[in-house]
């Protein structure tokens, strides 16, 4: 009777052995090698492979390994009989644990990033196929981690000697375990490194890869083929061009689509190459404003160019299998922002005045970092507004919270409408409602704090004139 298809775990996290219904008769054999929509729905990752290859082994004994690559790969039979062995490389605790099985043409064994491949033919004219997720080069080799086939702590069982197995110089020179550096983890990148959420998210993931300007720029697509794409786990696109007035004038405007449209377009499909999860970082000037809160499921309406470029990049990352495109509204951070100014002005005596008819939240840069985080490891694939919770608040509402702070009478902030702030300038136009529904982002499992609270925070660490750090902190 021919095998069912299904698909079994092993003791490798990952590494997955796949039955295969061979169906025979006098002529001889048929089946299905790989079939993505059933071996999916059975618990086999969407590895989405690029290229075929065929080793062809003309005699028993035949033996080749132990190579870990940085891709998955799905290897079976066409021909002949095999023992297959396997020693996961990854850094980790599974470090070292190994499995083995003989294996015929009705099976298959998904092997992902990072886990040694070996094989001995045990049959001649073995015919050894395999399926991976990555263009191979030369240059590959560099990236690949090697275990000796003879290992003594792992002592795989091969059914012919390799004293007297076919076995390649390079692969008998290969190092033992306790010489091999563990394959580590695909990185993480964040794009937009060194802006206000950019350092946020570098403060929390030491080990990610930041690119910053000018060494990397979305307006420049060439600067993109200088990251090993391969190696990447994980895209944060935390860059944009965001000066919203000067994008509305005929050179802003170009850059604007340049950074926001056509550069993160060829980000896109470098992730959609390579299968990377993206994250993309977005705004509430994709809505007009006229909603009090925006929900993810309202229609988008955006009513300056830095709002259609947020809006088309938007429509683009969704295009992507694995995306989260997350909306955020009012940043503060490390840097130049809103609070830093109304704290400056209040320090030295001004009196500004500040809008009161647009409405929304705060959203402070280290409760962004920490949502996107949780969002792209444990919500799923869609899009989420993200902003700190708590009242909504006008900006001259909020710089009057950050006057008192001060030490200087909310009345002090001289309240005034939009059209008579940006009169007799080239204003871009701005969502009179910023407020973002929080209760999808909830749901995942992740609570923004109180807006207010981190204001009270972040303002106390920002010295009052004439006192240090440290007496400030006493």
């Amino acid at each position: 009777m021919p095998r069912t298809l299904a698909v079994h775990q092993t003791r490798i996290p990952g590494l997955l052995v796949v039955d295969l219904p061979v169906l025979g008769d006098a002529r001889g054999w048929f089946k299905e090698n790989w079939h993505r929509e059933k071996m999916i729905q059975l618990g086999l990752p969407d590895f989405t492979p690029v290229q075929n290859n065929i080793s062809f082994n003309a005699s028993a004994g035949s033996t080749r390994g132990m190579h870990a690559e940085p891709w998955d790969k799905l290897v079976s039979l066409a021909s002949g009989r095999i023992f297959g062995a396997w020693v996961d490389l990854r850094q980790g605790p599974g470090f070292g644990s190994s499995f083995a099985l003989e294996l015929d043409t009705d099976q298959a064994v998904f092997v992902p990033r990072g886990v040694a491949n070996g094989y001995q033919a045990l049959a001649p004219d073995t015919v050894y196929s395999y399926l991976v997720n990555e263009h191979w080069t030369p240059e590959a080799r560099d990236s690949y981690t090697y275990l000796n086939l003879a290992d003594p702590t792992i002592a795989i069982p091969w059914p012919i000697s390799l004293l007297q197995a076919e076995v390649s110089d390079a692969d008998r020179e290969h190092p033992s375990l306790c010489d091999v550096t563990p394959m580590a983890p695909r990185s993480i990148v964040v794009v937009g490194a060194n802006g206000q959420l950019g350092r946020a998210l570098m403060a929390m993931l030491p080990d990610a890869v930041g690119l910053t300007r000018p060494d990397f720029d979305l307006s420049d697509a060439e600067t993109l083929d200088t990251v090993r794409w391969g190696d990447v786990g994980l895209i944060v696109n935390a860059a944009a061009y965001t000066a919203v007035d000067t994008a509305e004038t005929e050179e802003g405007r170009r850059i604007c689509w340049a950074t926001n449209v056509s550069g993160l377009r060829a980000l896109v499909e470098r992730a959609r190459a390579h299968r990377i999860p993206f994250v993309h970082i977005s705004s509430d000037y994709v809505f007009d404003g006229t909603t009090e809160v925006h929900s993810e499921e309202e229609p988008i309406s955006p009513l300056g160019v830095y709002g259609q470029t947020k809006a088309a990049g938007e429509a683009l990352v969704s295009t992507l299998p694995q995306h989260w495109i997350v909306r955020t509204s009012w940043l503060i951070g490390d840097g130049s922002n809103f609070i830093r100014t109304m704290a400056r002005l209040a320090d030295t005596g001004v009196s500004p005045q500040v809008v009161n008819d647009q409405f929304g939240r705060l959203t402070f840069a280290e409760d962004l970092a920490s949502g996107v985080m949780h969002l792209a490891t444990h919500a799923p694939p869609g899009t989420y507004h993200l902003s700190n919770a708590g009242p909504v608040r006008s900006w001259a509402q909020i710089a009057s919270l950050v006057f008192q702070f001060r030490g200087r009478p909310a009345s002090d902030v001289l309240p005034i409408t939009t059209a008579e702030f940006t009169a007799g300038s080239r204003a871009a136009p701005r969502p009179r409602y910023s407020t973002l529904s929080l209760a999808k982002t909830i749901t995942s499992g992740f609570s923004p704090p109180c807006a207010d609270e981190r204001l009270a925070e972040y303002l106390s660490t920002i010295p009052l004139p004439g006192r240090n750090d440290a007496a400030q902190s006493g």
